[in-house]
């Protein structure tokens, strides 16, 4: 038959004691290191990139639309077509 000590060995070498043991975290998180921030920049760069164009869209789609808001105004005969300032 086997050996009671060999069955033990074998329950103990199966399953460890202190699970946590096996795959220890560290305790502090590494900062990320100067070639991860760096890949960062592009992605930062393209935001801007992005935002300005976003903004330039909305500013030009604004005028484009009062220009058509006078042209409508001339083309229908009206001659008071310029708008108010205050």
């Amino acid at each position: 038959m086997s050996d009671p000590k060999s069955a033990n060995s074998k329950h103990e070498n199966s399953k460890p004691e202190n699970p946590k043991a096996e795959n220890p975290k560290p305790a502090n998180p590494r900062p990320q290191s100067p070639q991860s921030r760096e890949s960062n920049t592009p992605a930062v760069a393209g935001l801007a990139i992005a935002a300005v164009l976003l903004v330039v869209g909305l500013w030009l789609a604004h005028e484009l639309r009062a220009a058509s808001k006078m042209q409508d105004c001339v083309l229908s005969g009206r001659t008071n077509c310029n708008e108010i300032q205050p």
